[in-house]
């Protein structure tokens, strides 16, 4: 086998591929060396921004030949470490940033083909420019990018009506470990012909490959919405009000957001600008949003009279209607500004889990009883998308104790609320992905046959171990 290049020779390659631009060292590099929560911090021979697919293609097979791992990174907004490199300074750093055209938009086939490393705001303004919907909704989409959000298959606000980011994406184009470009940006709604690769890189955090571009499916634009915020009697009656709402109209519920009072109260009392547009502060609250492409499909109508058999059940207690575009935004923000709510108020762990959507009212109420016991004085703080089952069931510290010392319990926090996810048949990662938190839960949770297959993709595609080594599977396996 031939002597791998040094690393000041690789860097030349590099830069030789990319142009100056192309590759950022040194206090250039320090930004897309920490995760943007602060709490992982790594160390990277340089960031590579190619700006084109061939680009990046022969700059993977240049780290290749010189076995030099590769780590991708998007917008940085990774809730679990999956982006940021690891403290060796051996790992080069792989920011498609520059890679965020839109290259095509087609309204009879309802399709858009854009870059991986497009901001998930530019391409949902792309698409209602052009008369469409991209309905991927998620609170960092200012930063996030499509690449980032396909290959964590995010979820977000809308999963219940338009799926997650998996059931968004028609086709893919990657580079692969070896440096081959895969076109596969096949805009087809069927298409049977063999293993469904694109599958199997969505949701890989990297480490099957770089997406490089991928095709979307867009849908038709609203051309009527309804929002509500709701105050509710417990978990349970927040449950029977969207049952209510999906028995009327299933396909007009566009998002079912569930908030406890623990953590709508911290954006009320930390985040300027949010006002409450309720006649009092409740235990647990969910915001209702309706949509139709039709514009006569009377949802307004729908929401009352729904909303009028719930408080006559004593499931809703009391309800606010937008009546306006604005009302409609600050409704939404109250939902959208929890992280920040959270993020002001002191330290707290974040567990992104789901369950059946019918287990939501009891894993939520008994996994705030046990995080109270496991800490005492600590604040549960749940919140999250009912209507698809995945509630952030997070935890905030004690206000008297020392937040190091809280964020150090920070997986017994997890495994506390994990053991009653995983009686109702839950999974401890529902949209945030696996990235290093959560590599050391894959053998207990995915162990066995599922997780010998994963190992087994992981070798074929990736036999050098390059592409996000210590990500999604545990350290050994990929």
């Amino acid at each position: 086998m031939p002597e791998a290049p040094h690393p000041a020779s690789l860097l030349e390659t590099l830069s030789r591929i990319t142009g100056p631009a192309g590759l950022l060292t040194g206090a250039d590099a320090a930004p897309m060396l920490t995760d943007w929560r602060g709490l992982y911090h790594g160390a990277a021979l340089a960031v590579l921004r190619p700006g084109s697919t061939a680009e990046l293609s022969e700059c993977v097979r240049a780290c290749a030949a010189a076995r030099v791992a590769m780590v991708p990174q998007g917008g940085n907004t990774s809730m679990v470490g999956g982006a940021t490199p690891d403290e060796s300074g051996r790992q080069i750093v792989v920011a498609l940033t520059r890679m965020n055209r839109v290259r095509e938009i087609d309204t009879t086939d309802m399709t858009m083909v854009c870059e991986a490393g497009l901001v998930l705001k530019a391409a949902q303004d792309a698409a209602r420019e052009a008369g469409a919907l991209f309905p991927l909704s998620l609170g960092a989409e200012g930063s996030a990018t499509i690449g980032g959000v396909l290959s964590t298959n995010a979820g977000g606000n809308t999963t219940v009506r338009y799926g997650n980011a998996r059931e968004l994406m028609l086709g893919l184009e990657c580079v692969m470990p070896d440096g081959a470009i895969w076109h596969g940006l096949r805009r087809l709604r069927k298409d049977n012909t063999g293993y469904a690769l694109r599958h199997l890189m969505v949701g890989a955090e990297g480490t099957l490959g770089f997406m490089t571009a991928a095709a979307l499916r867009l849908f038709p634009l609203p051309r009527e919405e309804a929002v509500a915020l709701c105050a509710v009697a417990d978990e349970a009656a927040a449950l029977a009000l969207f049952r209510r709402l999906r028995d009327q109209d299933e396909g007009a519920v566009r998002a079912f957001e569930y908030m406890s009072a623990g953590s709508l109260h911290l954006v009320l009392d930390h985040v300027p600008g949010v006002v409450l547009p309720l006649a009092a502060r409740a235990q647990h609250y969910v915001l209702v949003d309706l949509a139709s492409s039709r514009p006569d499909a009377g949802l307004r109508a729908l929401l009352e009279n729904v909303l009028e058999a719930a408080m006559e059940a004593g499931e809703v207690l009391d309800a606010a209607l937008a009546e306006s575009v604005a009302q409609r935004a600050a409704i939404w923000k109250l939902r959208e500004e929890h992280p920040e709510g959270q993020k002001r108020a002191g330290a707290s762990v974040k567990n992104d889990v789901s369950v059946p959507v019918s287990a939501v009212p009891e894993m939520v109420r008994r996994s705030s009883e046990a995080l109270m016991r496991l800490i005492p004085g600590s604040r549960p703080v749940p919140f999250g998308h009912l209507g698809d089952g995945n509630i952030h069931m997070n935890l905030a510290q004690p206000l008297d104790m020392d937040p190091q010392a809280f964020l150090a319990r920070s997986h017994d926090i997890m495994d506390c609320v994990n053991a009653i996810v995983r009686e109702y048949g839950g999974s401890f990662s529902a949209e945030h992905g696996i990235g290093r938190l959560k590599t050391d839960m894959m053998q207990d949770w995915r162990g066995g046959a599922e997780l010998c297959a994963m190992q087994a993709i992981k070798a074929a595609l990736d036999p050098l171990g390059l592409m996000n080594p210590g990500k999604v599977l545990p350290m050994g396996r990929g």
